[in-house]
């Protein structure tokens, strides 16, 4: 990012943070990813609260990055297995903020399966979550009562043009893979597991690029939309990858279980678009499958004469080649502050809570300010 860019980003920011200030002293966690254009917003954070950690995903990490953000706030190893632990997060918390308001910031629900325990034994008092993702969100949902309020912006308006976007990415990666080993996408078969926001973006794209395109999702709801759009749906997900050459998963749960690997067509390519944890169950996959390199990012498992490629180990395949989705990602960002600041006031209900629209018309304004005639 140039001199230019940077001194914009960091205006933007600020008058983010005028317009949604703390309403008291509180102090933060951030789970983020560490990409190019997130020292600004971390910083923007960090003014807004006491930051006391940052929580690097650990599959989009850039060393440049890091090294930038331990001058703004410690920075400590995140694992879904960690913090799945409930004593030993509260433990961890204790150690960096004990006896403080806290506010956890969220990209994947990390803090959800721990949180009541979290929130009943914490010294501290946990004034809420702000969850990022879709995947996050199904995780804080999941509980018939919340300890505490938890604001989402994962399907949030301002999150459109990233979910277009990330969508793009995605395709663009999925085809890079395939092109380094003499393949298109054109002509192509492909299913996309999970017809949300993302998923919908990936389905439009890859029809676009001449993909014929099947949807599978457990949701009747999504898969009438599917319909509505043209596309042909599945109704079990057996028939959608037995088809497919190139399956993508976009569901933010496990879109494909261990058995399910068994009926991908030969041949197949499958990538997703979040971590392999979240997305598949491929542990166990080494005990029945030889692994192999077949190009850069791209391991062959084969079993019983029949194979399968996996794209860049089962992580987000954008992650390969940049995931930038420009000035637009600064709309979440923002929003994501704002749910910090109004979770500071004290005052909200424990369960789900979004943006108002009026804050959101606020950020969307202020974004257009600053970056108008400037999203190339």
């Amino acid at each position: 990012m140039n001199n230019l860019a940077a001194r914009c980003l960091r205006a933007y920011f600020a008058d983010i943070t005028f317009r949604f200030p703390a309403q008291q002293p509180t102090a933060s966690f951030l789970v983020t990813h560490l990409l190019p254009e997130r020292p600004a917003f971390v910083e923007a954070v960090a003014r807004t609260t006491d930051l006391r950690a940052v929580l690097p995903k650990p599959k989009s990490i850039s060393a440049d990055v890091l090294e930038a953000i331990r001058n703004t706030a410690p920075c400590d190893p995140l694992s879904r297995e960690a913090f799945s632990n409930p004593a030993r997060v509260v433990e961890y918390l204790e150690m960096r903020a004990a006896g403080l308001p806290i506010v956890l910031l969220d990209i994947g629900g990390y803090f959800a399966s721990s949180l009541s325990e979290i929130c009943e034994r914490f010294s501290g008092r946990v004034l809420g979550v702000v969850e990022d993702t879709e995947n996050g969100y199904q995780r804080y949902a999941e509980p018939d009562k919340l300890p505490c309020p938890v604001i989402s912006v994962a399907r949030s308006p301002l999150k459109d043009p990233e979910d277009f976007l990330v969508g793009q990415s995605v395709v663009f990666s999925a085809e890079a893979l395939l092109r380094a080993r003499g393949g298109i996408l054109v002509g192509r078969r492909a299913t996309v597991v999970g017809f949300g926001k993302l998923g919908s973006s990936i389905a439009r794209l890859l029809h676009a690029k001449g993909v014929q395109v099947t949807v599978y999702d457990v949701d009747p709801v999504r898969s009438t939309q599917a319909l509505s759009q043209g596309f042909s749906v599945a109704a079990h997900l057996d028939a959608a990858l037995g088809s497919a050459d190139l399956v993508l998963c976009a569901t933010g749960a496990k879109a494909l279980k261990h058995a399910d690997f068994a009926r991908l067509k030969d041949g197949a390519y499958v990538a997703t678009v979040t971590s392999a944890e979240d997305e598949l169950e491929i542990d166990r996959l080494p005990e029945t499958y030889d692994l192999t390199p077949a190009g850069d990012h791209i391991t062959r498992y084969a079993s019983s004469g029949r194979s399968f490629y996996l794209c860049n180990n089962g992580n987000a395949v954008n992650f390969l080649h940049g995931a930038s989705v420009g000035p637009f990602i600064f709309l979440v960002q923002a929003e994501i502050l704002a749910g910090l600041s109004a979770l500071s006031r004290g005052d909200l209900a424990p369960g789900l809570h979004e943006i108002p629209a009026k804050d959101r018309a606020t950020i969307a304004s202020t974004w257009l300010k600053h970056f108008n005639n400037r999203t190339s």
